[in-house]
């Protein structure tokens, strides 16, 4: 079971700013605010945090690493790729049927993390 796994990124305003439509548009909300790292998620939730690196030194997306975040219906997966786009993510796989019973949708954020 996952408590909450965490994103870096070198600029916490921007990334809000990617977030907040993104995250609203699959039902989700901003939690916990600290100086360094935005909280998303509900009461009960898994939740996704958005930070700078506790070390200080830039933060950069793993190469092979991907968070998986789950939408109740392909509209919902539709509009948070759209509203990733149009905060100024990337696209890394329009939505659509991936495999029985699996439809997915994949972008990268303005750090370069994918989702």
């Amino acid at each position: 079971m996952i408590g909450y796994a965490t994103i870096g990124t070198n600029d916490l305003d921007r990334a809000r700013s990617f977030y907040d439509p993104v995250i609203g548009a699959l039902g989700g909300k901003r939690t916990m605010a600290f100086d360094r790292m935005q909280f998303y998620g509900g009461v009960g939730q898994t939740l996704l945090a958005v930070c700078t690196p506790y070390d200080g030194g830039e933060a950069t997306p793993g190469n092979g690493s991907m968070f998986g975040i789950p939408a109740p219906s392909r509209e919902i997966a539709d509009a948070a790729h759209a509203a990733a786009i149009a905060a100024g993510g990337t696209c890394e796989g329009a939505p659509g049927q991936r495999m029985e019973g699996f439809y997915g949708a994949y972008f990268r954020d303005p750090d370069g993390n994918k989702l």
